[in-house]
């Protein structure tokens, strides 16, 4: 405890994942809201007037927050000035900041406009595009406090965030109960779980994990999204010519229907090979000092097994992608060639419309091209330098966290951005203004539709 009689802390690498974790326990209600540039850029350039968080009025007056009181001012004829003063707790920042006496104000001459000032500076000046601010409530002693984290996007403890909380891609602000999220989850493997009780003790664990909770493979998981998405939306294939935005489309497919579809299977697969690594696969009566023993003695299986979880997820997203590139082009009739192996062992995800074609030296060639596809970049989009040599190169990914000074780095060495429509806008992005990046929508009718004849 320090003197004013709060937590202390020490966060680094690891240490904000354990914070993040514990800190979802004790919290009663939890506010995350996905930054927007200007929630970052006061603390990275002094010339911007926004000092601070942006606050909608639903989260201003929706009981998260203190309420306001009408601040008393010398001109009586002045628009009013509301605020709210509460003690904010920030792990991240340096030992004489970690204590702030933050405000929410809304000066009602701007309309519904509030802000949360009075932050610690340096915990949002390194921030990535579209990185979180999580808040969280609880009671200490007699008096309310509000532990405050921020979560780099490009960091890990984004993925265990947005994990734990159940948080969708197209996400921007709200409120959770931890407690009641935890419970959701534990509804959706009770059945389950009942199941999986009743199988090990009929000894037919093993066969009851490989009909019931075997994870599909990559190409098969990227199938049932797509079909899951066609059927809601009432089309037969995924043609990006008569779908209005093909690149929200992908995302929609890969980072909603299909990320569900994968935490539903991973979640049974993991917990019958957690209950084969504790009690066996045969039946037998085991006492409680027992099954705390085996839990203890296969620590090391355990680990394992919830880190080969983690590497499982971020491997399959970018294989899966692929595979909705892929059929997004069979869609469109948009004739390419498939992981083909070009000159020094370089193998591009796909070349449009075939190696021969853009290798032919017609003056015709110039309009070929490689199309990458990454789900996320964070460094990886250095790779695809070495696989572009003359030709066009188009990157499509539907990642939120590049920032503008890598984007123009891309445009140095030629590289364009796909995105999707969505991402260009989106006031969390730093997207808008380059001239290389352009959204699927602009790809599809300005890159591919007027080539397609020369490609036929």
């Amino acid at each position: 405890m320090n003197e004013q009689g709060f937590l202390d802390f020490e966060v680094d690498g690891d240490g904000l994942a354990e914070i993040l974790t514990e800190f979802l326990v004790r919290a009663d209600k939890v506010l995350v809201k996905k930054l927007s540039n200007n929630d970052r850029d006061w603390a990275r350039f002094s010339n911007k007037h926004q000092a601070g968080v942006y606050i909608p009025a639903e989260q201003r007056e929706g009981g998260f927050f203190p309420p306001l009181e009408v601040k008393a001012r010398s001109d009586a004829d002045a628009a009013p000035i509301r605020e709210a003063w509460f003690d904010t707790l920030w792990p991240q920042a340096s030992a004489d900041k970690r204590l702030k006496r933050s405000r929410i104000v809304h000066y009602t001459s701007k309309g519904p406009e509030t802000h949360m000032t009075r932050l610690p500076k340096e915990c949002f000046e390194q921030l990535s595009p579209a990185s979180f601010l999580v808040m969280g409530r609880y009671r200490q002693d007699e008096r309310i406090v509000y532990e405050c984290l921020t979560i780099d996007s490009a960091s890990d403890e984004a993925e265990l965030l947005l994990t734990q909380l159940d948080i969708k891609p197209d996400f921007l602000i709200g409120e959770f109960e931890p407690a009641e999220v935890r419970a959701r989850e534990q509804d959706r493997v009770l059945g389950f779980a009942e199941e999986l009780i009743a199988a090990w003790i009929a000894g037919r664990i093993v066969e009851f994990g490989k009909s019931n909770a075997a994870m599909p493979k990559t190409e098969e998981l990227a199938g049932l999204a797509r079909a899951r998405f066609l059927e809601a939306h009432g089309l037969d294939r995924l043609n990006p010519f008569e779908i209005p935005r093909p690149g929200d489309a992908l995302r929609e497919i890969s980072r909603t229907i299909e990320w569900d579809l994968f935490r539903g299977f991973q979640r049974r697969e993991r917990a019958v090979e957690l209950v084969r690594i504790v009690l066996g696969d045969e039946p037998r009566d085991m006492t409680m000092a027992e099954i705390i023993r085996r839990l203890i003695d296969e620590l090391p299986r355990i680990d394992a097994l919830m880190l080969s979880a983690s590497q499982q997820r971020k491997s399959r997203a970018g294989y899966s992608y692929e595979h909705h590139i892929e059929a997004m082009l069979t869609g469109g009739n948009i004739p390419f060639e498939k992981q083909v192996v070009i000159e020094a062992k370089k193998r591009p995800d796909f070349i449009l419309p075939s190696l021969a074609f853009v290798s032919s030296g017609r003056e015709v060639a110039a309009t070929g091209l490689i199309l990458s596809a990454k789900t996320t970049l964070r460094e990886r989009w250095k790779q695809v330098e070495r696989e572009k040599g003359e030709r066009r190169l188009y990157l499509a990914t539907v990642d939120e966290n590049i920032a503008g000074n890598a984007i123009l780095d891309m445009a140095g060495i030629g590289v364009q951005l796909v995105i999707p429509e969505s991402l260009m806008d989106a006031k969390e992005t730093e997207y808008a203004g380059h001239p290389n990046v352009l959204t699927f929508r602009r790809f599809c009718d300005e890159v591919l539709s007027p080539n397609l004849h020369f490609w036929a």
